[in-house]
């Protein structure tokens, strides 16, 4: 199975997602109440005979700030220059109005306009310029209560407390929803570094595996060059084998770091590269081969297939981190049994070996403590457990992990 992620530009066309499909009708209904909210500023305009291009341009370029699609919108419209222009044009038409004289009346449409692009500025502007922006949309609300005492030189009977109220209620849900998509985005760029931690995990132990099999097998192969020659083709078709798999493995996780999938993006626990219970018989039949001592799977009849996914990852992660030890720590093991059980609610894994200790590889070949380390975390994080030491029948290593499993089916 590929496990990488087709390139987007190859895709086939996709309908809405249905997210956005819930959105379009409260959207539909906010942009016609938009609508009708600014022709009504144009009709009360047209009643008290006053001229219609002032509130024309305002609006225009308020509606066109709102409405104006994100996907078609050109780059130098920026959240900035979308909230500050509509705002400096109506507070520059309540200016005129209210120093000039001229009878010029606001209506639902400029307010609402001018409430949703305040929200707009504290929301998405760049932090320098939010408080400029929002200060601007702010003012703009609150000035338009002065545009009723025009040509009045007594201003004191103008009340502004209702639209500052209003301002500071679009101001604040603005500030909400700026708080809500910051820890939007640290929760997603948490969860993508976990998720390339877990592969940088995945692919320290599929690599490690195979090329501790690699040296193993290569310093067999100078023992036996001159002494068993028949040997080296056998020995070198599992070398190769090996490096070809550490390279697929090397490939696939790669490109997977290259393209992190977003939280709750369906399939993406299937994209990381891992095994499960029917890969391992291949797993424990591969470490043997001419090199490395007999291993045998046993599994009990009562272990099912339909384990949840992430159990039977853990299992075959554990049983090849295992297998991988005794490489590097246990040359002289004869044996080793790879042991399956399950009560029905726990999934046991057993991996055992004879050898008394000892290895012929390099220093740093040998591992640093990393991959059981890594196998605690995940069993834990499973609400398992896994035990190491040494066994009380006989010489050799005992690693044992338990994993609280429920059949998908129950």
């Amino acid at each position: 199975m590929n496990l990488l992620k087709p390139v987007r530009a190859m895709d086939a066309p996709r309908g809405p997602e249905p997210d956005a499909r819930r959105q379009v009708l409260p959207r539909a209904f906010g942009i016609i109440l938009l609508l009708l909210a600014a022709g009504v500023d144009l009709l009360l305009a047209g009643v008290d005979g006053q001229s219609l291009w002032p509130q024309l341009v305002v609006l225009s370029i308020g509606l066109a700030a709102v409405l104006w699609p994100a996907a078609r919108r050109p780059a130098w419209l920026t959240a900035p220059v979308r909230t500050a222009v509509p705002a400096v044009l109506s507070g520059a038409l309540t200016a005129a109005v209210f120093l000039s004289g001229w009878e010029a009346v606001y209506g639902p449409g400029e307010l609402a306009i001018l409430l949703c692009l305040l929200l707009v500025a504290v929301r998405d502007c760049p932090v320098r310029w939010a408080a400029v922006c929002g200060v601007l949309g702010g003012a703009a609300v609150v000035a338009l209560s002065y545009r009723e005492a025009a040509g009045d030189p007594d201003i004191s009977s103008v009340n502004p407390f209702g639209m500052l109220l209003l301002a500071g209620a679009a101001a604040g849900l603005g500030g909400y929803l700026r708080t809500l998509d910051h820890r939007r985005r640290v929760a997603v760029t948490e969860t993508q570094r976990t998720e390339r931690l877990a592969m940088a995990a995945d692919l320290h132990d599929f690599v490690a595996h195979h090329v501790t099999g690699i040296l193993v097998q290569t310093q067999l192969a100078q023992l036996i060059t001159t002494t068993e020659p028949e040997r080296l083709a056998g020995i070198l078709k599992d070398v190769e084998r090996s490096a070809v798999e550490a390279l697929a493995s090397m490939r696939r996780t790669v490109g997977l770091l290259r393209e992190v999938p977003e939280p709750g993006e369906a399939g993406s626990d299937d994209r990381r590269p891992g095994g499960d219970l029917a890969a391992l018989p291949e797993l424990v039949e591969g470490f043997g081969g001419p090199v490395g001592p007999p291993a045998e799977l046993v599994r009990d009849p009562s272990v099912p297939d339909d384990l949840p996914h992430e159990v039977q990852a853990a299992a075959h992660r554990i049983v090849q981190e295992a297998l991988t030890n005794v490489r590097r720590h246990a040359a002289d093991a004869t044996a080793v049994t790879v042991g399956l059980s399950y009560d029905g609610r726990v999934l046991e894994v057993t991996v055992r070996d004879d050898g008394r200790g000892g290895t012929r590889l390099p220093k740093a070949a040998r591992g640093g403590g990393f991959g059981l380390i890594g196998l605690t975390e995940r069993v834990t994080a499973l609400g398992g457990e896994v035990r190491t030491g040494l066994r009380s029948d006989r010489w050799g290593w005992e690693v044992t992990a338990t994993l609280p499993a429920q059949r998908a089916s129950s």
